[in-house]
């Protein structure tokens, strides 16, 4: 058994036992965390991080198909 399905197998187990509030729990408590030792700007950061990446992902995907900046549409 490789590490993966072993990781799989125990991950599908928690989940069958303890069920689906348990990882809302645990996502809060992990987000209460972060927040009362980061502050609430580091969520900021990320967000804006995240909207910056979107934005980039976007233009290229413009630019790929011929959208882009300065084309006419064809690719």
């Amino acid at each position: 058994m490789t590490v993966q399905e072993a990781g799989r197998l125990g991950g599908e187990k928690v989940a069958s036992e303890r069920g689906h509030d348990f990882y809302e729990n645990i996502g809060r408590k992990g987000g209460q965390t972060v927040a009362r030792e980061r502050g609430p700007s580091f969520y900021s950061e990320i967000g804006h991080k995240g909207g910056q990446r979107v934005r980039e992902l976007i233009e290229a995907g413009k630019r790929l198909h011929g959208h882009g900046p300065g084309s006419h549409g064809t690719p």
